[in-house]
């Protein structure tokens, strides 16, 4: 098959049947047109040209560039193409995987950063109060923490998604539902954006379910909503490297050091996996052990 038909064959698949957020479908699109360029200036135009020495090469080069790429965006890489040759071969688009004996590279355990309760505290507390923006600012900040929701799933949250109470339907990966409980903190926070700041937005323009608006009135955004956590991060002067998944990161391991059990965790967290939660744990007896090692009087 040509390639870039076979490409768009994948795309449709992971989309359609998979269910992937558009997210990620855009990373495999970026992954896999730059493989598509380096094979057709090999001169390759069809997937069945495609042999194991091949994709050997392409990925020893991407490996050997200058700059060096990180062992994650080049393990990220070599799933992409992957990918897309298992589907072809599965498909029965063509008959062999020229990636079976591709082995994927060592990456590092990454352990997740939270922050301390005190700077959640303070970033939470850096919205002001008497700004609109600043009252939805907060509700944001304040229903990320309280629920571990990714960023996606905070700015696609429905106004309706609240109307169960004090918990709160969320959509993760895969479109798949999750009921979590929203604390008394952040229900007063957004009750005071949905009574005096979300009916002003919403008149500035089109009518939308959206939860979240932006100055004009539209849906807020992904990197919106980054900016917005950035900019509170700024100004309760937190040094440490805050990103998109630090509440959520700080949500889980708070968790487990209150004792919340890690299997609770994995279901408010949304992972089909229990091993995905487990990282937290790490970080959690990680900080045992450095409160043990400064207090006792023979830890060392």
């Amino acid at each position: 098959m040509r390639l870039d038909r076979a490409l768009d064959a994948y795309l449709r698949h992971v989309t359609i049947e998979r269910g992937l957020s558009a997210h990620t479908v855009a990373a495999y699109r970026r992954d896999l047109d730059g493989y598509l360029d380096w094979l057709s200036g090999q001169g390759i135009a069809d997937t069945s040209a495609v042999t194991p020495a091949l994709v050997g090469a392409f990925i020893a080069e991407r490996a050997g560039a200058d700059p060096s790429p990180a062992a994650t965006s080049l393990a990220r890489l070599q799933s992409s193409v992957r990918g897309w040759h298992r589907f072809l071969a599965r498909e029965g688009i063509e008959q062999d995987d020229p990636t079976g004996r591709l082995r994927p590279p060592k990456t590092p355990r990454r352990l997740p950063k939270a922050l301390t309760i005190e700077q959640v505290e303070r970033l939470l507390a850096a919205p002001s109060a008497d700004d609109p923006l600043g009252i939805r600012d907060r509700a944001l900040l304040e229903l990320l923490y309280a629920t571990g929701a990714r960023i996606s799933e905070a700015v696609s949250l429905d106004v309706d998604d609240l109307a169960h109470g004090e918990v709160l339907r969320l959509r993760g990966k895969g479109d798949k539902e999750r009921i979590v409980p929203v604390g008394s903190y952040a229900r007063s926070a957004v009750d005071a954006y949905l009574t005096r700041v979300r009916p002003g937005l919403s008149v500035k323009g089109a009518a939308t379910p959206r939860l979240f608006l932006g100055a004009r009135g539209a849906p807020l955004s992904r990197q919106s909503a980054w900016l917005i956590i950035r900019a509170a991060a700024q100004a309760a002067q937190i040094t440490a490297e805050v990103s998109p998944h630090t509440l959520r990161h700080s949500f889980a391991t708070h968790l487990l050091q209150g004792g919340a059990d890690v299997r609770v965790v994995q279901e408010l967290l949304g992972h089909a996996s229990v091993a995905t939660t487990q990282i937290y744990t790490h970080v959690s007896v990680d900080a045992l052990r450095d409160v043990y090692a400064t207090s006792h009087p023979r830890a060392r």
